[in-house]
């Protein structure tokens, strides 16, 4: 390919040129271009000389010397202050560097573009240098050349000076180069030390108010351009230039203009993605104006985009995650929950796998169906979506909303149902913390109070099975749920009991808490201690209070609190003589705050361990000291 030759003078630069002089403007204007005549005959003229008949002859071994030759012309007229537009003779320089191009080296043609950039080249020659700098781009074997050629500063250079109405077109291939090049580590690192970023935050400003006539071309280099910055937000020194470079706003305001464009939106969707992991971006992102109903009009407009919906409800989880704030924001977005559980039952239902049975209908008649994926990418979209749930129903006004969606509640269970622990392990643990968090809030006629009984028989699925993690979710929600004496009555028919008091054993910390919660609520119920006696529960107890008592107060609390409980009406059978005297003895040492507190050393942790000793452990360990007590020695 060869582009046209640059006519060089232009009638804009020849007024230029001809401004009124006063005083000695002719002397000087004359000996400028005797300067520039000198330099020309005897330094420029030369090297292109040099180049052509190099080029004539031109052998593999001749190509360094030709681009050792490129690299003088630049230094030659970069001294001589003659390159842009301010050398007369351009166009000659130009039409010998286009003569080069025919020899297609691709080491070479990068010299040439760089002088030819250099040389400020317009219109379809600039067009036709970025599509030759973007064709040597798309082989990864070039990769070094860029690496060892400054030419990534002129294309930059192009995005930040060229107009998308009259340069469309290059600015596309330039930042087709862009994308190509982000992919190799080396370049990516370069292309952020040469301010890439804040190259493309200007042209993203500059695209967003183009024309409605440049839209199209926009849009096909906003493409481009959001591939690139996918690849930039991969290295962790991009995170704080997306940042100062406000670029998580400048992303809203695109994916508001474009749309429709399910390209951009998933590039888009993947930055996010990507940097929602960090505080300092998701800080960002979360202050950025209505991005919360801008994500959720997209999950609606795009439903059937699996890759996109999957990264936008992965983000939302992100930013719900640690923030009351981000919780409530989402949730009173318009229509927040209509399209969140238009997405679960659309997901759910397309899922055609051998263990799914026949399934209700739809949620609505209008709704549109997404096309087949596979199994796992549909599972994908749910895992993140129930995250989502699971994080905005902490807040204490979500919470109690969310108890009484029906569809909600119904979908939830609909997925324990539906999935088996092996196949779906995440996204039952998923459930079923969701399902935990929602049994906070049982108001007395809330749709999950209405079907706890149902959900304690699901939640059955979760605790035998060979998951840790399904486990002990499952045990965290029988630990809220057994408050209930038809889900006690449940747990203590289904022998769900013996299997709660084996979590004792466990050797984790959040295990025994979560069977704790579970006994402490079954000991309640006078019938249901001498079960609990038979499997050892007192006497396990008691050794999860020694193992971890120390350590976590609020666990030594829990235990303490399931002791009292077992043993309020006085039953010998849970502990003989010497155990009791050996829980006595312990408590009383734990009762001391310098020897429960003394292996401490950090002041911040020790606050945090003397407020939860104080307030989880104290009152209730004092309470069972004084049951455990002979009556001789509490009087």
């Amino acid at each position: 390919m060869q582009p046209g030759v640059d006519s060089g003078v232009r009638l804009t630069e020849e007024r230029a040129e001809r401004k009124t002089e006063l005083g000695n403007g002719d002397n000087t204007k004359s000996t400028k271009e005797d300067a520039e005549s000198l330099v020309w005959n005897n330094m420029i003229a030369p090297l292109l000389q040099q180049l052509e008949s190099m080029a004539a002859g031109s052998s593999e071994g001749s190509l360094d010397s030709l681009c050792d030759l490129c690299d003088g012309l630049y230094g030659t007229l970069a001294e001589a202050d003659m390159l842009g537009r301010r050398c007369k003779r351009r166009s000659g320089i130009l039409r010998t560097l286009f003569r080069l191009i025919d020899l297609n080296s691709a080491q070479l043609n990068l010299h040439i573009a760089k002088l030819c950039l250099a040389l400020c080249v317009s219109g379809n020659n600039l067009l036709n240098i970025c599509k030759l700098i973007f064709q040597i781009s798309h082989s990864e074997s070039n990769d070094i050349l860029f690496q060892n050629n400054s030419i990534i500063g002129p294309v930059l250079g192009v995005l930040s000076n060229e107009d998308v109405s009259s340069s469309g077109e290059a600015l596309l291939y330039c930042v087709g180069t862009l994308k190509f090049l982000s992919g190799n580590s080396a370049l990516l690192r370069l292309l952020l030390d040469k301010n890439c970023v804040g190259v493309a935050q200007k042209l993203i400003q500059r695209l967003c108010t183009a024309e409605d006539t440049n839209f199209t071309i926009a849009g096909h280099i906003l493409v481009q351009l959001t591939a690139t910055l996918r690849n930039l937000a991969d290295h962790p020194d991009s995170r704080p230039l997306f940042i100062s470079f406000s670029m998580l706003s400048e992303l809203c305001l695109v994916l508001r203009h474009h749309c429709k464009d399910p390209d951009i939106c998933t590039n888009i969707s993947r930055i996010y993605s990507k940097l929602s992991s960090y505080s300092e971006c998701r800080l960002a992102l979360a202050q950025t104006p209505d991005c919360y109903q801008l994500f959720l009009e997209l999950l609606s407009k795009h439903h059937q985009k699996q890759d996109l919906v999957v990264r936008l409800l992965f983000t939302l989880g992100n930013l719900t995650a640690k923030s009351e704030e981000a919780r409530r924001q989402l949730f009173q977005c318009e229509a927040c929950m209509d399209t969140l559980l238009q997405l679960y039952d659309t997901y759910q239902r397309r899922d055609n796998s051998p263990h799914t049975p026949p399934q209700k209908g739809p949620l609505s008649p209008s709704e549109p169906q997404a096309p087949p994926g596979s199994v796992q990418e549909d599972e994908d979209v749910l895992v993140k979506l129930v995250r989502v749930l699971a994080n905005m129903c902490i807040h204490p006004t979500v919470g109690p909303a969310l108890a009484n969606n029906t569809i909600c509640i119904q979908l939830l269970m609909e997925t324990i149902e539906l999935r088996s622990v092996q196949e779906s392990e995440e996204l039952l643990v998923n459930v079923a913390a969701t399902i935990n968090n929602l049994s906070f809030y049982q108001e007395e006629s809330s749709v999950l109070r209405r079907s706890q009984l149902t959900i304690a028989k699901l939640m059955l699925k979760l605790v035998l099975s060979s998951s840790r993690d399904a486990m002990l979710e499952a045990t965290r929600v029988y630990g809220n749920l057994s408050q209930s004496k038809h889900v006690r009555d449940f747990i203590m028919q289904n022998k769900v009991h013996q299997f709660v008091v084996t979590l004792l054993d466990s050797k984790s910390t959040e295990m025994c808490f979560s069977a704790c919660g579970v006994l402490t609520n079954l000991a309640l119920d006078p019938a249901n201690r001498d079960s609990l006696s038979v499997e050892g529960a007192a006497s396990k107890l008691v050794d999860c209070l020694r193992d971890f008592g120390p350590g976590d107060w609020q666990l030594a609390g829990q235990v303490c609190q399931a002791l009292w409980n077992m043993i309020v009406c006085g039953s010998e059978k849970l502990l003989d003589t010497q155990e009791r005297e050996s829980l006595l003895e312990f408590l009383t040492t734990c009762l001391d705050e310098q020897e429960a507190l003394k292996w401490i050393e950090n002041e911040d942790i020790r606050d945090f361990h003397r407020a939860c000793w104080e307030l989880e452990f104290l009152p209730v360990a004092q309470k069972l000291m004084k049951t455990l007590r002979p009556p001789d020695l509490t009087a």
